[in-house]
């Protein structure tokens, strides 16, 4: 079984706990208030291999730099999570992602971007396009959704992000034109050699 271990993260009122809760247990339960982290242990199957996951939910609350760094470092890959209806939690993802990049000393640590309560639209304050356009620039996965509304999306979400962190810590794979090359360079070999012993 693989372990994967996701950190959920972005602004107060964004929906981070309704997502973990919605994608463990496919129930929506609109309010929350914790004072405390929770960690959500659930399995997966994903791309034919049993996950066992852990998803850490950070409360929003002023907590300690040195805990939201340890917070970081422990997780395997990440959700960032802003509303449409309130610009400033769009605003503070680009600063979160920053600080994980520079944490894992990579830019490519495993990220999905998440858009939610698509089911507001009357009250929309950041278009789709702008959050594509983010995504773009913090090289991340992106899907906008509403958690309220819909399991699916969220575990399609989640499960893409679960997919790119097996991907990462999958070990690579031989590089397949180099042994193309070794197979070919085998078989010249073995054919000059039976021709010599022809002559």
């Amino acid at each position: 079984m693989v372990p994967v271990k996701l950190l959920v993260m972005g602004s107060q009122d964004t929906g981070k706990t309704a997502l973990c809760v919605r994608f463990v247990t496919g129930r929506f339960i609109g309010d929350y208030d914790r004072k405390k982290e929770m960690t959500y242990k659930c399995h997966r199957v994903c791309n034919q291999e049993s996950v066992h996951l852990e998803i850490l939910d950070r409360t929003s609350k002023e907590c300690p730099q040195a805990s939201v760094e340890s917070c970081i470092r422990w997780a395997d890959g990440f959700l960032l999570l802003y509303s449409i209806t309130q610009r400033v939690s769009f605003l503070e993802v680009e600063p979160i992602k920053k600080l994980i990049d520079h944490i894992k000393q990579s830019p490519a640590a495993p990220t999905v971007l998440i858009a939610n309560k698509a089911d507001l639209e009357t009250g929309r304050e950041v278009t789709t396009e702008e959050g594509q356009n983010l995504a773009k620039d913090l090289r991340c996965s992106f899907k906008e959704l509403s958690v309220s509304e819909t399991a699916v999306a969220v575990e399609a979400a989640v499960v893409q992000l679960i997919s790119l962190v097996t991907a990462q810590q999958r070990p690579l794979l031989p590089d397949r034109p180099s042994y193309m090359v070794t197979v070919r360079h085998a078989l010249t070999r073995k054919l000059i050699r039976s021709k010599t012993m022809q002559w």
